[in-house]
């Protein structure tokens, strides 16, 4: 599913939403959350699961091509961890 297949499945739940409400309010909540994790915070949804920043500290990596040794500079990546809810209905 990509995001324009969420967006009408989401307007089709309930008929007092439609694609264009649907879509500006995703935009919104997304946006909202990716400001949220750059500021380092997490953003918990009870049920559904945890958006975090995650730092991945530098390393030595080895280039598989040529066998080189590379430094690679230390990151921070976002995470999700589904929450309980969620498992539970994935797995049945």
């Amino acid at each position: 599913m990509n995001k324009a297949d969420l967006i009408r499945a989401a307007a089709a739940k309930d008929d007092s939403l439609n694609q264009t409400t649907v879509g500006k309010s995703l935009e919104a909540i997304l946006e909202t959350v990716a400001e949220t994790l750059a500021n380092g915070d997490p953003v918990q949804l009870i049920g559904f699961g945890t958006f975090e920043v995650r730092h991945r500290a530098a390393r030595t990596a080895r280039n598989p091509a040529t066998g080189e040794t590379v430094q690679v500079a230390a990151s921070s990546n976002a995470a999700f961890k589904a929450g309980s809810k969620l498992k539970a209905r994935v797995n049945g």
